[in-house]
């Protein structure tokens, strides 16, 4: 069809030309219809970005579901407002929820507190274990560093330093008792 042709035709026809996947009758929907759907869409949402993504996805649906709009019930220019409307108040709800979710994950964070002491205490006592691990003995601790930050059990630190389990858990226990003294003497004592 010709675009005058189009230009011709009432809404409920360019509707069924655009069941027909005839893009041209699209194009004339959008330019009679694009620009108080956009303008909904920007007077609910006030940002541009987000009413053309409105706009876009409402003539998208039309052109996937056309049978969606019923002429009985009411004029194209309606029904595709009604469209704009419902996906506009979606996007508000959505962004409202996210808003409200970032505040509560904010005010949990600040209930939790942000303890710069205590952050720098963790480091400085980070380092105090590293030194304290360099001085041991390297069988204990290498099973010490397999198990405890390894993450492996003591049967795994067995197989993987190729000694009997009974005596890596002595080497084990005996790292970290020599480290607990250690410890003890940089004033880094257990904690509580």
């Amino acid at each position: 069809m010709a675009r005058t042709d189009l230009a011709d035709l009432g809404d409920a026809a360019l509707v069924f030309a655009v069941a027909r996947y005839e893009q041209a009758a699209l194009a004339e929907v959008f330019r009679r219809h694009g620009g108080a759907v956009h303008g909904l869409a920007r007077r609910l949402l006030r940002e541009d970005a987000a009413a053309e993504e409105v706009a876009q996805e409402v003539f998208l649906r039309l052109w996937r579901q056309p049978d969606r709009y019923d002429p009985d019930r009411g004029s194209l220019r309606s029904f595709l407002l009604a469209q704009a409307h419902g996906r506009a108040v979606d996007v508000i709800r959505s962004e409202e929820s996210r808003r409200r979710r970032e505040e509560r994950d904010a005010r949990r964070a600040v209930d939790a507190g942000y303890d710069l002491e205590r952050e720098v205490w963790d480091l400085e006592v980070s380092e105090r274990l590293g030194g304290a691990l360099g001085e041991l003995p390297e069988e204990q601790r290498s099973a010490i560093v397999l198990a405890y930050f390894g993450g492996y059990t003591y049967r795994e630190v067995a197989g993987i330093l190729g000694a009997p389990e009974g005596t890596v858990k002595s080497r084990i226990r005996s790292g970290l008792s020599q480290l607990r003294g250690a410890l003890d003497a940089l004033g880094i004592g257990a904690p509580t």
